[in-house]
């Protein structure tokens, strides 16, 4: 049975300036890309497609909206392999072949419309968030992850928020997802089909300014001129030849180990010694060693 939408009315921010202040007061700090898009997605009713390096803050975006908005996340985690019994729904077959063993006097007849009723459907993120009553921020992570032909799975519900379910009918929206917000690390392309049904954003490395801001927001107790700092180390490190560059995430667990051990200056010694904090790889932290030891002359 098509079930209608109760009420399908995309979300609108009022203003850019509103997303930046309603992200700010939970210590996400947006710049006027996020804000515009995120002001635009609201009142286009559009999916948010966010592409970046890994650590950026993509997913700490959705997490944020939800805090800041007071609505319920749901969080489709993408991999490899995923399929619509793990993203969509699936029945619970256990239920059903207790209720096919409990009927078998009167035979497939009088079973097989019961055994496809919704209390034997098990719902998953996407129908979850499709059958939601209150205010959802949907996240879909790391879309980049999933199969070519898993991702046709979202096309539908990207596109009209419903889910055709065979033994069912169309499950449509009752209330849409107040955002929705797919990440990527763009470790392959995604199909035109999904692009076009969202907005996109780029969520690159901050600028030394916005990540000290971000230190700021993020880490209580450091001081501004020690955020400032790391946020300058940071940005020199990224300007090397590494392997995997330092993310903003990992930024900040610097930061909160300088504050934890009540370090107020940086020097190029101090740097070297909590190059593990920052990077990953032994061959960055060698390049980044010596660069950092030749500077101090």
């Amino acid at each position: 049975m098509t079930q209608e939408p109760r009420d399908a009315r995309p979300f609108a921010f009022p203003t850019a300036r509103a997303v930046t202040d309603l992200l700010t007061s939970v210590g996400y700090i947006a710049d006027q890309a996020i804000s515009s898009r995120l002001h635009l997605a609201g009142h286009l009713g559009k999916p948010v497609l966010v592409e970046g390096p890994a650590g950026t803050g993509k997913t700490e975006l959705a997490k944020s909206l939800s805090a800041a908005t007071g609505a319920r996340l749901i969080r489709l985690q993408c991999y490899e392999g995923l399929d619509e019994s793990k993203a969509l729904y699936e029945w619970d077959y256990r239920k059903q072949l207790l209720r096919i063993q409990a009927g078998n006097e009167g035979g497939w007849d009088a079973v097989q419309d019961d055994i496809f009723a919704e209390e034997y459907l098990l719902t998953r993120p996407l129908l979850e968030a499709i059958r939601a009553e209150d205010d959802v921020i949907l996240l879909i992570d790391e879309v980049d992850r999933l199969d070519i032909e898993t991702e046709a799975l979202l096309l539908e519900v990207l596109s009209d928020f419903q889910v055709s379910i065979p033994e069912l009918g169309t499950v449509s929206a009752r209330k849409r997802p107040l955002v929705v917000v797919l990440t990527s690390n763009n470790s392959r392309e995604l199909s035109e089909a999904l692009k076009r049904r969202c907005l996109f954003l780029h969520i690159g490395y901050p600028s030394v300014e916005r990540e000290r801001e971000i230190v700021l927001a993020a880490v209580p107790g450091i001081a501004e001129h020690l955020a400032a700092e790391a946020a300058r180390v940071v940005a020199s490190l990224r300007g090397l030849d590494l392997k995997k560059r330092p993310s903003v995430s990992e930024t900040l667990d610097w930061a909160r180990t300088l504050v934890l051990l009540g370090i107020d200056e940086l020097d190029n010694a101090l740097v070297v010694e909590h190059l593990p904090v920052l990077l990953k790889h032994q061959n960055d932290i060698d390049l980044a060693e010596r660069e950092l030891l030749e500077r101090a002359g």
